[in-house]
């Protein structure tokens, strides 16, 4: 099955790191290409305010990390919060990587703030609290790579907790069949991680610094989050599909006049 996704594209890359990485969208491109090659990405920047036309299909829609807070005021954050809300009303099927998971939990009334542990910076372990049916194998842990100081500290209403660590309380969730949200980035590489810690090793205190860069010789599941996600996409699009044919079926049902 081929899958459309398009990726709203949240930050750009800082300019010292633009000769050396490729941006945040074409991160995911890699990333899902990795698992499926059938599977076509096209990245929209939101900052930009670029957004797919109505005429334009996709099967899911994933919103990228960013150094933006999800609760800010700036206009694109705005206007990107009520998209999520309208295509969650339509829905449509949403993905969230960290500033994403933060923004769809808050879009669709759970709460994301700046967080009194601070920044968590490096590789970071999260254990799983759920076990959907739609993840191919079971799993206890994984580990991804973050770089965050905001967190989501309220899930939205009827939101179903997948992972969690002693650091980050919500740090996966899932609403029904149509949402799915990760804190930690599945997209990253180490050698992109270590430049973003070098990058802002003035904003950390030494210790942290140091802890975070020894933690990158540890491999992540970011593989794994990428499997997971798609078989998601996948689920959530065959469960939509048959709802679609249910109501068909009863629209077409002769309705009794005796």
């Amino acid at each position: 099955m081929t899958l459309r996704i398009c990726i709203l594209e949240a930050d750009d890359l800082h300019p010292t790191m633009q000769d050396a990485f490729i941006g945040f969208g074409q991160m995911f491109k890699q990333l899902f290409s990795a698992q499926d090659a059938a599977v076509e990405c096209q990245v929209f920047n939101v900052v930009r305010g670029e957004y797919p036309s109505d005429l334009q299909a996709f099967d899911a829609y994933l919103v990228t990390g960013s150094k933006a807070d999800s609760f800010a005021d700036d206009p694109w954050i705005v206007t990107l919060r009520d998209y999520l809300r309208k295509s969650y009303a339509q829905g449509k099927i949403l993905l969230g990587i960290c500033f994403g998971h933060q923004i769809l939990a808050l879009a669709l009334g759970g709460i994301a703030q700046r967080c009194n542990k601070g920044w968590g910076i490096g590789m970071h372990r999260y254990r799983m609290c759920y076990q959907p049916d739609w993840l191919p194998d079971a799993v206890d842990e994984f580990q991804l790579l973050i770089s965050h100081r905001d967190q989501v500290t309220a899930l939205p209403e009827g939101a179903t907790l997948l992972a969690a660590s002693d650091f980050c309380e919500n740090a996966a969730f899932m609403l029904g069949q149509q949402v799915l949200c990760f804190q930690g980035h599945p997209e990253f590489t180490h050698e992109f991680s270590r430049g973003l810690l070098e990058l802002r090793e003035s904003i950390y205190c030494p210790q942290h610094y140091q802890a975070a860069h020894q933690s990158l010789v540890q491999e992540h599941d970011g593989q794994s989050v990428a499997r997971w996600m798609l078989c998601f996409i996948r689920a959530a699009k065959q469960h939509s599909e048959a709802g679609a044919a249910q109501a068909d079926i009863r629209q077409r049902e002769p309705v009794c006049s005796a």
